[in-house]
């Protein structure tokens, strides 16, 4: 059963987790079961419902290719994880949902951007564009402590105690999200 303390660490590190994606949105994106299982650096748009403010995260959306990578490999929807390192790896993350396919022309408006638009000749016509959706079921959120090796140290030769579990108890939590 989880105590107060690690839902509140668990509520933390997903709201920094969002806030980080915000922050520095690269994530290498795979889909999982296929045979070329490689991940691939994406850059993610977070939907922020309306009214939102971006700590509770959202669908989140990425403009790919039809004919490249993980857009050439999926068909309807698809079972995916997506790898995270934060701006300063300071916070990494592995999550996991299903990926699929939209047309929401509403959501490509939205999300349209001018980096987006240098990667697509014939803009949002390009019949090469695919725009993914990522909804995010569940993530393992790591936090990067600074001077956590030496705290470990000073745990381990002072307390004997395992640094690796008392470290994990602030600093890393298995989500919802």
């Amino acid at each position: 059963m989880f105590s107060s303390n690690d839902q509140d660490n668990d509520a933390r590190l997903t709201k920094a987790l969002w806030k980080a994606i915000d922050d520095s949105p690269f994530m290498m994106l795979g889909l999982e079961g296929v045979e070329d299982d490689q991940t691939r650096p994406m850059t993610a748009q977070v939907d922020v419902p309306e009214g939102g403010d971006g700590e509770d995260g959202g669908p989140i959306y990425f403009f790919a290719s039809k004919s490249d990578g993980v857009g050439q490999n999926i068909t309807g929807s698809a079972r995916a994880v997506a790898a995270y390192a934060a701006k300063g790896h300071t916070l990494f993350a592995h999550v996991h949902g299903t990926l699929s396919v939209t047309d929401d022309r509403a959501v490509i408006d939205r999300l349209w951007t001018p980096f987006v638009a240098s990667w697509y000749k014939d803009g949002k016509n390009d019949p090469d564009l695919l725009l993914l959706r990522f909804d995010t079921e569940r993530a393992t959120i790591w936090e990067a402590d600074k001077g956590s090796t030496l705290k470990a140290a000073a745990l381990k030769a002072l307390f004997k105690v395992d640094p690796g579990t008392e470290h994990s108890k602030d600093h890393k939590a298995d989500v919802t999200l």
